[in-house]
């Protein structure tokens, strides 16, 4: 049985089966190109769909970063999170949302379909993988362990490089 590795926790092949069936049925019903899983340490986890054409690695470190920002805003607000974020281009929009509170889904899609349809279809993913992680987090305990620290050197250094810094 092979695992996944995923900062302080584990998938199995049936876990990552299950949760790219989650993906995938979701990507058919809404025909949005892709669906990535990315953890709140900024760990690109899974992707399904279109391959994107950018550097994995910098995008999951910024999109925990927009998570990790925004509830910073919802706390100024006095809300306990913003469980959804939504991003619009002229061309490709994002729709992210909240997994078990460790765990980001990002939605790339574009005119083949619209955020009504995506919003309505994310709910129900959003609960079944809910379902999922939490029970792979039980699974393998608290899972609340420090991310490797190669992998965050790593990250830091994607950053620097895509701000010149």
């Amino acid at each position: 049985m092979t695992s996944t590795r995923a900062t302080s926790w584990s998938f199995r092949e049936e876990d990552s089966a299950q949760i790219r069936g989650v993906l995938q049925d979701f990507l058919r019903d809404t025909s949005a190109r892709t669906a990535l899983l990315v953890d709140r340490a900024g760990q690109m986890l899974v992707t399904v769909g279109e391959a994107p054409n950018f550097d994995p690695t910098a995008f999951a470190s910024l999109t925990a970063a927009d998570f990790s920002a925004n509830d910073q805003l919802a706390r100024l607000l006095g809300e306990p999170e913003f469980g959804t974020l939504f991003h619009q281009g002229e061309k490709e929009s994002l729709y992210l949302a909240d997994i078990a509170r460790r765990v980001i889904l990002v939605v790339l899609f574009d005119n083949r379909t619209t955020l009504g349809l995506v919003k309505l279809r994310m709910r129900g993913a959003v609960q079944e993988l809910t379902t999922l992680f939490t029970a792979l987090f039980a699974r393998e305990g608290d899972g609340t362990s420090a991310v490797d620290a190669g992998f965050v050197g790593d990250a830091e250094d994607e950053l620097d490089k895509l701000f010149g810094g």
